[in-house]
């Protein structure tokens, strides 16, 4: 079995495991890593969203061989230690979560989202595809508006 080196929430790791297997399993099998959620294994909810160099992707349809050597931020890595990202401390104070699934996915978007645009419209918010099946999207709207306030 081939051996992966990459570096997961800024701490290099190496995993043991075949071409094919999906990072998402990597990440939470492996690594212990349960912020990113499974959801459909397709990349449609988006509850797996993390970073990969940077930019929102959905570990679920990326293979562990295509992360050799790159850079992958969960929902574990966000926050700068004990001090949150903007989008996680907006999610607290717009009170956003109900069931709590699709959050680690919805604030990896909306923080991947704010790194592009400071100062997102409605549009840029509604372009964000992640599922929230308790449908808390004006909260999170709110919340997303006040994190690009606070960066």
């Amino acid at each position: 079995m081939p051996t992966y080196r990459f570096n997961v929430n800024g701490k290099p790791v190496a995993v043991d495991a075949p071409a094919d297997t999906p990072l998402l399993w990597v990440l939470r099998e492996r690594l212990g890593l349960t912020g990113p959620k499974y959801g459909c294994g397709v990349g449609a909810c988006r509850a797996c969203t993390s970073h990969l160099d940077g930019k929102e992707f959905q570990p679920c349809t990326v293979a562990v061989s295509e992360c050799n050597g790159r850079k992958i931020t969960t929902i574990e890595g966000l926050a700068d230690g004990d001090t949150l990202h903007p989008v996680q401390q907006a999610w607290l104070e717009e009170d956003v979560a109900q069931c709590g699934f699709c959050q680690p996915g919805q604030i990896m978007a909306a923080a991947a989202l704010l790194k592009t645009t400071k100062t997102p419209t409605d549009a840029d918010i509604d372009a964000i595809e992640n599922v929230c099946r308790c449908g808390t999207y004006c909260r999170i709207r709110d919340a997303i508006k006040r994190a690009s306030a606070a960066m």
